[in-house]
């Protein structure tokens, strides 16, 4: 069993995510774990205080080493837990400033026991959090959230797809969009064939399935699939 665990002032956010749908039945079944927990149990202040005023000045408030010390050290995986092995363990912290999350970094966390999420809220979290309780500080991208549960998520959720057993077609994982570097999938249609997309009441726009979708020729099938990735390949 993977384990994510997910350090927060409100970890409440965390559940009703990670028990639907796919990681919720990747739970039942034992493949991973998600738990939110909450930082203001780790505080040592009589007023369950995690946060204080920066030094230098400026606005906002910081939160402090102490509790997100605590944390982390009380929910680390211990050899008795894991008997056949010393668990391997990951700490994020969640930050603007840190590396762009890829699909590379969901297939090289999937190989840990257990990967520690450390969500930031207020005006950020104190430097010495990255600099020697964390081992890495990801972003799910250059703009600014309210706190970090929501990158969490995210990440928690790419790496879990990477886990064997938590999909249940393996063949999805192989022609997943970033499955390689500047590679997207091809596009996907359903049913109807023709779909008639009511612009107005006198405008009608017949958009088709690609007819060669519809051929029964799988050879030409997987070569137009292929051509259609790579036109859609980033750079």
């Amino acid at each position: 069993m993977t384990h994510f665990d997910i350090i927060t002032i409100f970890p409440e956010v965390i559940a009703p995510y990670a028990g639907a749908s796919i990681l919720g039945r990747a739970q039942k079944e034992k493949l991973i774990k998600i738990t939110g927990h909450d930082l203001r149990k780790f505080s040592k202040d009589k007023h369950k205080k995690v946060d204080d005023t920066p030094y230098g000045g400026g606005a906002g408030m910081v939160m402090m080493v102490q509790p997100i010390d605590d944390a982390v050290q009380a929910m680390r995986l211990r050899k008795k837990f894991l008997r056949k092995h010393v668990p391997t363990v990951r700490v994020i912290v969640t930050s603007a400033s840190g590396k762009t999350f890829t699909q590379g970094d969901a297939k090289r966390l999937a190989a840990y026991d257990q990967v520690i999420f450390i969500c930031g809220r207020y005006e950020g979290i104190d430097h010495r959090v990255e600099e020697v309780i964390a081992d890495e500080a990801l972003s799910i991208g250059d703009f600014v959230l309210t706190g970090g549960e929501l990158p969490a998520l995210v990440m928690a959720d790419a790496i879990a797809r990477q886990i064997p057993g938590v999909l249940g077609n393996t063949e999805t994982l192989s022609e997943e969009s970033h499955d390689r570097e500047g590679f997207l999938e091809y596009p996907q249609y359903t049913k109807p064939e023709v779909y008639h997309q009511n612009i107005t009441k006198k405008t009608v726009v017949d958009c088709a399935v690609p007819s060669i979708l519809l051929s029964g020729n799988h050879k030409a099938i997987a070569a137009w699939r292929t051509d259609a990735s790579e036109n859609r390949t980033k750079t």
